[in-house]
């Protein structure tokens, strides 16, 4: 009777709650498109990669307070049911009590669906992986005093996967772009990729998500914005007139709508994952929770680390992602490597053992440049001899006497643009370029002797530089009255003078 009796109710219950269903006034339009999921990878498989388009046609769902509490659904509902209703996905949703908003309609009800049936696998493993990378997560988010569910957007956006690398080249658990990166303080190099980095790229991650909620006050449109941009939220509220998420839905870019359901869906996957049967994988982390950092003044190679502190390559890996290609490059800058803690002595004990460990087989700086490389010599040209000055670069001077930086290179023997200050440089030019530059040496030096000091000079010079005209001139001398006419009249000028970089003009009588 007992059994009979709690049958009863639960059937009574729950047509209590499709009658209710069945009356409900539609309270607002669900989008009718789906944009695909954010971020698709080229390498790796995150759960946005993998969102259909789906139909347009679709039904509507209400939102949480529009229905009464389902609590006692969620009492009775099995482990793992076969079909969840829309109530219980509501009411699951409103129990988070979450500071982001996560309202529930079909679009969000499909990306939970996706989490949770359509790719089991891959969100198990996520569930694995935010053992090790949440708390990194957690306390970063805290200490900027952010809502701590944000964590739930690197799981949209790159299923904890630190080496993941979009089409469009947003790179790392975050997935910065590379001007955004860098807008961030994360280094990006040919070795080094801060993006790659958990602990740096999730203060980026931070400091941009705090930039964007108070530009819009509202964190489901800063959430919108941290995938399209500021500048399309913004748009798409002056085209739409309003400034809510679902308001701006049609005016968004494609993949953008689906972005904050992605996010409601990922936080639910996370929150409600035995509801649905999803086992977490009990990956070993024990080896990189207790870790430390060290400084390398050094290059060095992760082969070489392994092999003289008999440490796994892919515990290296693991724990440094940043570094591309296995490569630490403490010469260029010092640079931090994390160790499981039991290595920490023994590095600190053979630091320069490392370094020369088959240093000529991982370090290129060792090897010996061909001794047949010698400067270029063209053919019919005058050369002239350039000496480098404070703030000279290669390209500069190539402009300079209308040259390719490949020829400097070439005539002097350069196999990189580095240059410093003294270095004298051989430029060939046509013989009649030659001779103008040389009577400008004459004209500079003649300057130079006359207002030599301990010389009797009546006039204030000025010696002209690259695009200067006398009416710029007369302008850095404006406090002195000085006009163009004044200096034309100076320096037996006509209107059809012109004035060449080097030359020394009269700028004032003096006394």
């Amino acid at each position: 009777m007992r059994f009979l009796f709690a049958l009863s109710f639960f059937l009574t219950v729950s047509l209590t709650f499709v009658l209710t269903f069945s009356f409900l006034p539609r309270v607002w339009a669900a989008p009718e498109a789906y944009g695909r999921a954010p971020h698709a990878t080229a390498t790796g498989s995150a759960l946005g990669d993998i969102a259909e388009d789906f139909d347009e046609d679709t039904t509507l769902a209400v939102q949480p307070d529009d229905i009464v509490e389902a609590t006692e659904l969620l009492a009775e509902e099995p482990v793992t049911p076969a079909v969840v209703s829309d109530s219980i996905y509501i009411a699951r949703l409103r129990r988070l009590h979450s500071v982001i908003d996560l309202p529930f309609n079909s679009i969000v009800r499909r990306y939970i669906q996706l989490y949770t049936e359509d790719k089991r696998d891959k969100a198990e493993a996520i569930l694995g992986l935010s053992e090790y990378y949440f708390p990194i997560f957690e306390q970063i988010l805290d200490q900027y005093g952010m809502p701590l569910e944000l964590r739930y957007l690197a799981v949209i956006e790159s299923a904890l996967n630190p080496r993941i690398v979009s089409r469009m080249g947003a790179t790392g658990l975050w997935q910065f772009m590379y001007g955004t990166g860098r807008l961030y303080g994360l280094t990006v190099t040919s070795t080094v990729d801060d993006r790659c980095d958990p602990i740096k790229s999730t203060h980026a991650a931070a400091q941009h998500l705090r930039d964007l909620y108070n530009t819009f006050n509202d964190w489901t449109l800063a959430i919108a914005a941290y995938n399209c941009g500021a500048g399309s939220v913004r748009k798409a509220m002056r085209r739409s007139g309003r400034n809510d998420f679902w308001g701006i839905y049609h005016y968004l870019p494609r993949e953008t709508r689906g972005y904050v359901p992605a996010f409601i869906g990922a936080t639910y996957m996370m929150n409600y994952s035995k509801e649905h049967g999803l086992m977490t994988p009990k990956y070993d982390f024990k080896k990189y929770y207790s870790y430390d950092t060290v400084h390398v003044h050094r290059w060095m190679h992760f082969d070489q680390i392994a092999a003289v502190l008999n440490i796994p390559v892919a515990t290296l890996r693991d724990l440094n992602p940043q570094y591309r290609r296995d490569i630490v490059p403490g010469n260029e800058r010092t640079c931090t490597l994390k160790l499981p803690a039991t290595y920490i002595d023994n590095y600190i004990d053979n630091d320069k053992k490392i370094a020369m460990y088959r240093a000529e087989e991982y370090n290129p700086k060792t090897m010996v440049a061909p001794a047949q490389f010698t400067a270029y010599v063209p053919q019919g040209k005058t050369k002239i001899v350039y000496k480098v000055k404070k703030g000279d670069v290669l390209g500069a001077i190539a402009a300079k006497h209308g040259v390719r930086v490949q020829d400097l290179k070439q005539w002097n023997a350069l196999r990189s643009n580095y240059i410093r200050v003294g270095q004298r440089l051989n430029v060939y030019v046509s013989p009649a370029k030659a001779a103008l530059y040389a009577a400008q040496n004459v004209t500079r030096q003649q300057s130079r002797q006359a207002a030599t000091p301990g010389q009797q000079t009546d006039f204030l010079y000025y010696q002209v530089k690259q695009g200067d005209t006398l009416w710029s001139i007369s302008q850095q001398y404006k406090y002195l009255g000085i006009t163009p006419s004044d200096l034309m009249s100076l320096n037996n000028m006509s209107n059809s003078t012109k004035i060449i970089p080097g030359q020394t003009i009269k700028i004032k009588k003096i006394g």
